[in-house]
């Protein structure tokens, strides 16, 4: 065991001394000398051309602007008022932002986790560019690690426009993109600082809109990916009060010590020199859909449909509460809790009757449990209902696999009613915008170009990446994070609480349809003799307790189907194993059993739950 542990370290050692001299070779700190001269080049070359000289820089008119007056009349400083919309599909978030940005007067300020440099990322980038050259100003912020790896995406950026800048968020090397070995390094000299990432998602004009939720800026965000699309949710935001709270948060990270221009980073350095005289417009991509790209541009200045989708379903509210954790989150232990993280714990002991939670990854923290815990022995419990992925239509496979290690815990000592997505679920098409003719473009290849999982059938699959809590039917967090252990202790995360009986209503709506039998497998207990129940609950307690490999296959839980005519019951309902039928572990999986408990028992364990 000695002898294994230091081989362990010996290895780990090697790998830090690798690492550390292929920083020393490839430039892990700053090149200074190159920074000065990028500088110059972006001094001389930056366009500086403003199109419009109005007061309002030529900003469209919008129909939302109507809803912003009425919120500013009517507030008073005891008794705020805000209007907002839900954002359930995907497109319709997308066409509203590039309204958004052409009807914007003096900012726009964007946080995200992920830009992908594909059609919605370019789209919305060209339109930004676009509004900068109107005279507005433009802030970009995105965190370094998956974000913009395009060096010529970022260098051409950096010249766009004077009035736009781009900054990314602790890169832990001066770099844009991570290289391999820069990798490594980062994993093993720096892991704290390494693992910090910048999962906020906001995005604000004039101080006074706002967007925030799960979406980031890749085609799967905006249904336009044949091969897989999420089913997210995000929430417009308008009014004064949460734009200020926005505005500063935005404002704290933006100036936030390891928030880097794009002119103090080597690799875009490189390129700004190496392209200096050549033309800085932001290129396409390659195969861009033309007319998609197109016709949304068209709609997005049609003041009838604007007016149709975001402002004839506008609910007037009181307070909406944004908050955000502090950029430096994970550095200091006394706020690893604050802000939004804290709220949620505020917000679910709050929970009288029912909360109604919606999360892609089911992993939830030793506090969260406890607290679920409490709820759960309360007389009566609080109801918690969960929506949650499939193995099949899951994004992340390793962090599924421990979700799946830990069913039993949830369903019996936490008392969780889980339900599943499906890839391929019945309301597919009310789910996503155009289903029907991305699932008739899309074809096995593409569609295996995302799947870590492959599956039985071809075609545009579905996974879930809201994040949503619904207390009581009469509070409503929506924001980016995840109730998981990475969401608590290491990403920033930022959203929206808002006290509103009819907010509440929709989204319970919302994840009723998500979870209806059509659309989800609901998760309940194996029917077994007893003995043998006993006998494979103790062994697989053991198993679970196990610190890194959990090797038993004969799990407590497994996936069940309605059957025709039968109504939803709930697991504990004395007639439910007359009405569902068991699916497996994981329907619509094409692997074997034995290739799936292979891969979970030699999955990432316990020990690695927080950064999964």
């Amino acid at each position: 065991m000695k002898r294994g542990h230091r081989t362990l370290v010996d290895c780990a050692r090697q790998l830090l001394l690798v690492a550390a001299l292929g920083c020393s070779l490839g430039g892990c700190v700053l090149n200074r000398e190159l920074a000065r001269q990028a500088d110059q080049l972006v001094a001389l070359e930056q366009d500086r051309t403003i199109t419009c000289r109005k007061a309002d820089h030529c900003a469209i008119a919008s129909p939302l602007r109507t809803l912003a007056a009425a919120a500013r009349r009517d507030a008073t400083p005891a008794a705020p008022v805000h209007y907002v919309d839900l954002l359930e599909h995907g497109e319709d978030s997308l066409l509203l932002r590039i309204h958004l940005i052409r009807a914007a007067r003096e900012s726009i300020d964007i946080q995200s986790f992920i830009w992908a440099e594909d059609d919605s990322g370019w789209l919305v980038l060209d339109e930004l560019i676009a509004a900068a050259r109107r005279g507005v100003r433009v802030r970009i912020l995105v965190d370094q690690l998956f974000a913009l790896d395009d060096i010529k995406w970022l260098a051409r950026l950096a010249r766009a426009h004077a009035n736009l800048e781009v900054r990314l968020f602790n890169p832990t090397f001066d770099d844009a993109v991570t290289q391999p070995l820069e990798f490594a390094a980062g994993v093993l000299c720096c892991f704290t600082r390494f693992n910090q990432r910048m999962h906020n998602k906001l995005f604000l004009v004039d101080g006074e809109f706002g967007i925030g939720g799960g979406r980031n800026y890749e085609d799967r965000y905006f249904d336009w990916d044949p091969a897989f699309d999420y089913r997210d949710r995000e929430v417009l935001v308008i009014g004064a009060r949460a734009g200020r709270e926005m505005l500063a948060s935005f404002d704290e990270f933006w100036n936030y010590r390891r928030v880097v221009p794009l002119t103090r980073l080597n690799d875009v350095n490189r390129r700004i020199v190496a392209d200096a005289g050549r033309d800085a417009k932001l290129r396409p991509p390659a195969d861009a859909d033309w007319p998609r790209i197109e016709a949304l541009r068209e709609r997005a200045g049609e003041p009838a449909e604007i007016t149709r989708l975001f402002v004839a379903d506008a609910i007037r509210v009181g307070a909406v509460d944004y908050f955000s954790d502090a950029p430096d989150k994970s550095d200091d232990t006394e706020r690893a809790e604050r802000d939004l993280t804290r709220q949620i714990g505020e917000l679910l002991r709050s929970a009288d009757r029912r909360i109604l939670m919606q999360t892609p990854y089911l992993l939830i923290t030793g506090r969260a449990r406890k607290l679920f815990r409490e709820l759960a022995e309360r007389e009566p419990p609080v109801e918690v209902v969960v929506s949650t992925n499939s193995l099949a239509s899951t994004d992340a496979f390793y962090v599924y696999a421990l979700s799946h290690k830990y069913k039993k815990r949830y369903l019996k000592q936490l008392g969780f009613r889980i339900h599943e997505l499906k890839p391929f679920p019945a309301d597919a098409a009310g789910m996503i915008r155009n289903y029907d003719r991305l699932a008739g473009s899309a074809n096995r290849g593409e569609y295996e170009r995302y799947a870590e999982t492959p599956l039985t059938r071809g075609g545009t699959r579905i996974g879930l990446h809201a994040k949503s809590i619904v207390i009581d039917d009469a509070t409503t967090l929506i924001g980016s994070h995840n109730f998981d252990p990475r969401s608590d202790n290491y990403n920033t995360e930022s959203g929206f609480i808002i006290h509103s009986r009819e907010v509440a209503t929709r989204v319970a709506d919302a994840i009723a349809r998500d979870i209806a039998p059509q659309n989800a497998w609901i998760i309940a207990k194996r029917p077994r003799p007893a003995l043998i129940e006993r006998i494979n609950n103790a062994i697989a307690d053991f198993s679970t307790a196990l610190p890194l490999f959990d090797f038993w296959p004969f799990r407590y839980a497994t996936s069940f189907e309605l059957d025709p005519g039968c109504d939803p019951l709930p697991p504990d309902d004395p007639h439910f194993y007359e009405c569902y039928t068991n699916v497996g572990a994981f329907p619509q999986v094409d692997l074997s059993l034995k290739t799936i408990y292979t891969r979970i028992a030699t999955a990432f364990g316990a020990g690695f739950v927080g950064i999964l």
